[in-house]
């Protein structure tokens, strides 16, 4: 009664209500930017049984938004540190950490045991594996995402609602969408987004309110303006799901990194004409200074494809490589042929003696 005095007090909840959340039980898929303050708010709420997925450890870039990390967190799992984090926040929580990756084979043996699925997670792999998931499990799945200074919430497959795949029925073309280590994100967006998430989940537990279910709310940090989209079930996609049954498609992470794209490391490169083309954001941090450099996003590479010049060879690079090799595949279409991507991005760089290039 002491603990959860100020939820009894509202009015609405009741003694019994709060008994409602207490014998709740939550996946949460991913401890990252979202996942950790959905957890925060979730275990000082007193759901129950808590689930964490995640195979990851702790680098210290997570520490600017990461918000249950600390220093002494570094190089641990993301899963176990959240554990032991959380049950101090509420011992009277039971907390089962999975750190293996999410996949087909065991997704449905972890899944089965949690009335509410929380998707805090960063890629299109684990979205759509979660999401086909849910739809067989007949479970409420609470979805949210973040891009650079704006984010997402919804709620799929509530009561017959819609789900991820009647919104984006399809992953994205090879390689075109970057993460947030290659763009950045601002880290208080994610508490924001993730505390709606978390906001949902209880609001689904205690059967209150106005869920997003078939409602995509979007918001922006940087106009504090928001919008909600409504959306519709497709049956087609769900039958689609449905005939599937337990055989989930399989995309591998490699699907989104255009693997068949040559790349070249930066100690390889010993050719005096060769030119280097930036396809970060201008905005995008480090700077590079090279004599030999263009600077073009890959957002407007295609109208400026023909100021690159073809007879010399061509050093396409941003964050990690992903967008560098869409920006080469794209170049090659265009019968620039003597065209690479740098391996593992901008940050070659700072191994290396410019003047040498």
């Amino acid at each position: 009664m002491s603990r959860y005095n100020r939820h009894i007090s509202l009015q609405g909840i009741c003694r019994a209500a709060q008994e409602k959340i207490n014998a709740s039980k939550v996946l949460v898929v991913g401890a990252g930017g979202l996942g950790c303050p959905v957890l925060q708010y979730l275990a000082a709420a007193g759901i129950g049984t808590i689930g964490i997925v995640d195979f990851d450890t702790v680098e210290e870039s997570n520490l600017q938004r990461q918000i249950l990390f600390g220093t002494t967190s570094l190089g641990r799992n993301k899963a176990k540190v959240a554990k032991e984090v959380l049950s101090n926040f509420n011992p009277m929580t039971a907390i089962y950490p999975y750190t293996e990756k999410l996949s087909p084979v065991n997704v449905v043996s972890i899944f089965e045991a949690y009335d509410i699925i929380v998707d805090a997670t960063d890629n299109f792999t684990t979205r759509y594996l979660i999401n086909d998931v849910t739809i067989i499990l007949n479970k409420p799945l609470v979805y949210g995402t973040i891009y650079k200074f704006e984010g997402q919430v919804t709620v799929f497959n509530h009561n017959n609602g819609p789900s991820y795949r009647c919104v984006f029925p399809n992953p994205p073309q090879n390689g075109t969408m970057p993460n947030c280590s290659e763009v950045g994100v601002l880290g208080i967006l994610q508490g924001i987004i993730g505390t709606l998430q978390a906001n949902e989940v209880l609001k689904l537990v205690l059967d209150i309110g106005d869920t997003l279910s078939d409602k995509l709310y979007c918001f922006s940090a940087l106009t504090n303006e928001s919008n909600t989209l409504h959306f519709h079930r497709n049956e087609l996609e769900i039958e689609k799901v449905n005939m599937k049954g337990k055989q989930f498609d399989v995309l591998d992470n490699s699907f989104f990194c255009s693997n068949d794209i040559p790349e070249i490391e930066l100690k390889a490169i010993v050719d005096e004409d060769v030119l280097f083309i930036d396809v970060r954001e201008f905005t995008e941090q480090p700077s590079i200074s090279l004599e030999n450099l263009l600077e073009i996003s890959l957002a407007n590479l295609l109208e400026n494809i023909e100021s690159i010049p073809t007879h010399k060879k061509i050093i396409a690079f941003c964050k990690s490589g992903m967008r560098s090799k869409q920006a080469v595949s794209i170049s090659k279409q265009h019968q620039i042929l003597n065209c690479y991507s740098l391996k593992n991005g901008v940050n070659t760089f700072a191994k290396a003696e410019l003047k040498t290039i």
